[in-house]
């Protein structure tokens, strides 16, 4: 019978250290990419929204095996929704020379930070009222505000509507909604369309009734608004309380729960949003963004979180960035995430097919399907969608 191998002590204790040394090994640090948003101020629904579709990404992406090997974690700071605080979080990121900033969500945050990345970091807005310069650092989520407006007015032409009625505020959110309106006024499509009446206010006002006792007194047919957040409260308050019954769009930013429920007492029995396919998702007929939504859904489920148009908002960026990442690895430069970017075709997400060739800087255009008109329904308490992708109505 074979004798026992004798193992010297030395070599027991090797061994020994070696398998603690394997069943102690730290796990990987994540791999933290930054965040700017309006966590508190008037633009918080937005702001705490976007931080929930970014947990949402963190959980999935980490579920799948983070970047490489290493789990990932956004790192968030908050802009209070004032532009001058965006500017100097940014200014402390760039800094530290990240690659990437997301954020914020107000166009007005994002217009201040745009001059700062003009050689980088990449910055990803999550608002869709900034349209940055072609081929730059910038880039901006969801449809354009000239492809949810001409949603709007080809869902109102549809339905035999030609004399419509605007209202927007006064800060960069609500004059890129009619900057929008004019641009899809210009279409010929719309030729026969007519703007009876144009009403503006202030984003920090306490009362608009003076503006919508005239849109009452016009011939108008149904009302186009933009604005966000607080100043869309003010707005619904009074238009109701003017009694305006008209059917009424507003700002695809406010299709959130919070916003509704807190709003409830007092919104319009018509009421309208130009909206992302994840509020309407039985209107979806492309399977590849079908499939992307029941990931989507399902991992938010898994979070606790009943997601609106806030939480999906950031969902395709942040995979966006994180699929950039792993082609060139956690020590990827500005230079080579925007590469990626500005080379992306055919990448599909909750919100359509994109295609940054052709569409640069959104990824998203008028042939994408990123555009649903959707009702909000306070009997169901959600969206119903209303219309076919870009906007003709069901």
């Amino acid at each position: 019978m074979p004798k026992s191998p004798i193992w010297p002590c030395s070599a027991i204790l090797l061994v020994a250290l070696v398998g603690m040394s394997f069943a102690t090994a730290p796990a990987a640090d994540p791999f933290e990419i930054n965040v700017i948003l309006p966590l508190t101020g008037p633009q918080t629904f937005q702001g705490v929204g976007s931080e929930q579709g970014l947990e949402g990404v963190q959980a999935l992406v980490n579920k799948s095996g983070g970047i490489n090997g290493r789990p990932i974690r956004f790192v968030f700071e908050d802009d209070q929704s004032i532009p001058a605080l965006s500017v100097q979080l940014a200014n402390g990121l760039i800094a530290k020379k990240v690659a990437v900033i997301i954020g914020t969500a107000a166009a007005a945050g994002c217009g201040a930070i745009l001059p700062l990345v003009t050689n980088g970091p990449v910055l990803y807005c999550q608002s869709p009222g900034l349209h940055p310069p072609p081929g730059s650092y910038a880039y901006s989520v969801n449809a354009s505000s000239s492809d949810t407006t001409a949603g709007s007015v080809r869902y109102f032409r549809g339905r035999g509507f030609t004399r419509l009625a605007m209202i927007t505020s006064t800060d960069a959110s609500g004059q890129d909604g009619e900057h929008g309106l004019d641009a899809a006024l210009a279409l010929p499509e719309n030729k026969d369309i007519t703007i009876v009446d144009r009403e503006h206010f202030g984003p920090n006002d306490i009362s608009v009734s003076a503006q919508i006792a005239k849109i009452k007194a016009s011939s108008a047919q149904a009302v186009l608004s933009w604005s966000t957040g607080t100043p869309t409260g003010t707005l619904l308050r009074d238009y109701t309380a003017g009694g305006v019954e008209l059917p009424i769009v507003v700002g695809n930013g406010n299709s959130t729960y919070a916003q509704m429920h807190q709003y409830a007492d007092f919104l319009p029995k018509d009421l309208y949003f130009a909206d992302t396919p994840s509020l309407a998702p039985n209107e979806v007929t492309d399977r590849g963004v079908q499939a992307a939504l029941k990931l989507y859904f399902a991992t938010m489920k898994d979070l606790g979180i009943k997601p609106d148009i806030i939480q999906g908002t950031p969902w395709d960026s942040g995979l966006i960035i994180v699929d950039a990442f792993k082609k060139y690895g956690v020590d990827a430069t500005a230079a080579q995430i925007h590469d990626y970017i500005d080379h992306l075709r055919g990448w599909t997400g909750i919100n359509g097919r994109y295609d940054f060739p052709a569409f640069p800087q959104r990824g998203l255009g008028p042939t994408s399907g990123s555009v649903i008109m959707a009702r909000w329904d306070a009997t169901l308490g959600t969206w119903v969608g209303v219309s076919k992708p870009g906007g003709d109505p069901i």
